[in-house]
């Protein structure tokens, strides 16, 4: 296929997403580049369906606070079958990474394309979980999610410096976010894998990725989620993230 073929071909795949190149060219040749790159490239790509890579490039969106391409994207979502719930649950889910103002932020954003399509979230019941049984339930889903790697490194139990903080990650972040509604477990992690690789956290990019196994990823999904993040968190993270990849999943 030549470049002029794969420019096509960008294209197309760009206009299935509903994804508008910019009104002026910000660079000679710049959205053709883009359509051959991100779309031709990265978009249609093998191994990874596209509500997935929606997901992956939601995350990294929202922990990068590229909130103009947040706009597009959370559009390109709700057209995949993504619902309201479920993007408003990726920021919830990756602001535990980035800082929960990102999903303020990233939410405000979402909510004036639902609102412009006229959907909304239904509210959710009260929770009456107990701080015990989130406790519980953050241990189970952290034994589930890891294994014997859950309590390695920052999470050893000992650690009586990480453990100023840690218990309230067990408790918060998997007793609360890994098990609210809207996302599925694999889902989540599609989620952490694209933020830790936009963000280039790579201890935690290595732990993650190794766990994704145990949460119905398969190997080639967990790399094509890496490889998402590319045309929004750069190059040279994605390919650090690959190397990661490398040992973490050997």
């Amino acid at each position: 296929m030549s470049r002029d073929d794969l420019i096509k071909h960008g294209k197309a795949v760009r206009t299935s997403l509903a994804q508008t190149p910019a009104a002026t060219e910000s660079a000679p040749g710049f959205e053709d580049f883009m359509a051959e790159l991100e779309f031709a490239g990265i978009w249609d790509r093998p191994n990874l369906a596209k509500p997935d890579r929606a997901i992956c490039t939601l995350a990294a969106l929202s922990v990068l606070q590229r909130l103009d391409a947040l706009d597009g994207m959370t559009a390109t979502a709700l057209d995949l079958g993504l619902s309201p719930r479920n993007i408003v649950e990726v920021f919830v889910q990756v602001g535990l990474y980035a800082g929960f103002v990102t999903t303020r932020a990233s939410a405000k954003v979402a909510h004036r394309v639902f609102a412009q399509r006229k959907l909304s979230i239904p509210a959710e019941p009260p929770r009456t979980d107990s701080l015990g049984e989130l406790d519980r339930i953050g241990h189970e889903v952290m034994a589930k999610l890891h294994g014997a790697r859950a309590t390695g490194g920052y999470a050893a139990p000992n650690n009586a410096i990480t453990g100023a903080l840690y218990p309230s990650a067990i408790r918060y972040g998997y007793g609360e976010l890994w098990s609210r509604p809207g996302l599925d477990h694999r889902q989540r992690m599609l989620c952490a894998i694209a933020a830790f690789t936009a963000m280039g956290l790579e201890s935690q990019l290595e732990k993650f990725s190794a766990s994704a196994l145990n949460v119905g990823l398969s190997k080639a999904e967990i790399i094509e989620a890496v490889i998402q993040t590319g045309p929004y968190g750069g190059f040279p993270r994605a390919l650090n993230g690959l190397g990661i990849l490398t040992r973490s999943l050997a």
